[in-house]
């Protein structure tokens, strides 16, 4: 072989390589930094229950309100002293303080809270006694799932427990805390309150209201400590909406028997991302179990909004429903059935009817799905896509190695 020859075949095989690593790290490495940063960015949503909207068919009202039956969204009691006055940086001296804080929930208990205040701002690491969470947001749910990665706090481990280090606005006063469920995948609504009279003498720069006073005062009027507690209780759940409160650690894929079928025209959620084409994992519970969807699987972004389309285990699969419209197979050569239905919840299970021939006569089954909206990733992450990827680079090595093939004979030609 020539020299000319030499260095030709080496240079092709060094293209090849270079294609074939470009490809695996897009496959392994720019799919992941999508899922932190598109993703992660927030897949999000619409709150369902908490506010109704008018759609093109003005039946969204009653449409959310059969969505905000099986929404699981914790608005629990408040948190904190009856009548109690925020307290700022500024009222507290430079320091770093134990101090007490509490939580409305009982799946999101503070052991341990360290507070520092400095230049009038004040941070917490507050301790919680598990492993369930792994980020917390400053704000709702709802504004977690459409915060970006960076607005979301990371915990660290300490003794198989969980530390998070969050702003705090003000001490006594209600702060809204999102935290996300390792096991469920899925943000929950917090609410904590930092006890500024837990401070050691000498660190806050004004005075406490009396709340002792503020109980006696009560009892002075006369009223009775039963109608007073009831009183306070009525004043302090004033635009609320308890519901039973859902434990982040229970089984994730517990089929919810009692949710409502949606009503009216599916609405997809908003979605805080560019328009195109994504991944997203899904979670399908219900039937026999014998039938399932290929997860991670597409996730389409049109308009703000979010759509899926879901890859059957089975090819008898003939339309799908979700709330009054039915989705038709797209499959139109025989394979595995395919569908392209809305979102319409991130991190919540929604249920959804899918009809099987395959038992000979025509039977609807009931399932429930669940979106993850912390998956949200490229669409190379999807087996399908991957494929092809891997059957692109197979062509190229082909097409590279029948080119070389070529110059070499070309080149032996020459010598000849």
């Amino acid at each position: 072989m020539t020299k000319k020859a030499t260095i030709l075949k080496r240079i092709a095989t060094l293209l090849c390589m270079v294609v074939l690593i470009l490809t695996m790290f897009d496959l392994a490495v720019f799919a992941d930094e999508a899922t932190t940063t598109a993703s992660q960015n927030g897949a999000g949503g619409q709150s369902a229950g908490t506010e109704s909207t008018t759609g093109e068919n003005g039946t969204d009202e009653t449409y959310w309100k059969y969505v905000a039956e099986i929404q699981k969204s914790i608005r629990t009691s408040k948190v904190g002293k009856y009548g109690m006055l925020p307290v700022y940086g500024q009222d507290v001296k430079d320091g770093t303080y134990e101090i007490e804080a509490a939580s409305n929930s009982q799946y999101f208990k503070i052991a341990k809270t360290e507070l520092t205040v400095k230049d009038g701002e004040m941070t917490a690491k507050i301790t919680i006694p598990s492993m369930s969470y792994l980020n917390v947001y400053m704000g709702t749910a709802k504004d977690a799932v459409a915060a970006k990665k960076s607005e979301q706090i990371g915990f660290k481990e300490v003794n198989n427990q969980t530390v998070f280090t969050v702003p705090v606005e003000a001490l006594d006063k209600e702060i809204e805390i999102a935290a996300f469920s390792k096991a469920r995948k899925k943000w929950y609504d917090r609410k904590v309150v930092f006890d500024a009279s837990s401070l050691p003498d000498g660190a806050l720069l004004i005075e406490l209201p009396d709340y002792e006073l503020i109980e006696d005062a009560i009892s002075a009027y006369g009223v009775d400590e039963a109608a007073a507690a009831a009183a306070i209780e009525e004043q302090i759940a004033e635009n609320t909406t308890p519901v039973d409160e859902e434990d982040p650690d229970a089984d994730p894929d517990e089929v919810k028997e009692d949710a409502v079928l949606l009503e009216g025209d599916p609405v997809p959620v908003d979605i805080n991302m560019p328009d195109g084409e994504y991944s997203i994992e899904v979670n399908m519970v219900g039937g026999s179990g014998r039938a399932s969807i290929s997860s991670p699987t597409w996730m389409y972004v049109k308009d703000g909004k979010a759509y899926a389309k879901l890859l059957w285990s089975s090819a008898h699969y003939d339309y799908m429903i979700i709330g009054d419209k039915k989705f038709l197979n797209e499959t139109t050569d025989g394979g595995n059935s395919t569908f392209t239905i809305p979102i319409v919840m991130m991190d919540e299970a929604f249920p959804v009817i899918a009809d099987t021939t395959a038992m000979g006569d025509p039977v609807e089954i009931r399932y429930e799905m669940t979106f993850y909206s912390m998956t949200v990733g490229s669409k190379g992450k999807i087996p399908q896509e991957a494929a092809k990827k891997v059957l692109i680079i197979a062509v190229i090595i082909l097409v590279v190695g029948f080119v070389l093939n070529l110059v070499i004979k070309k080149t032996r030609a020459k010598k000849r």
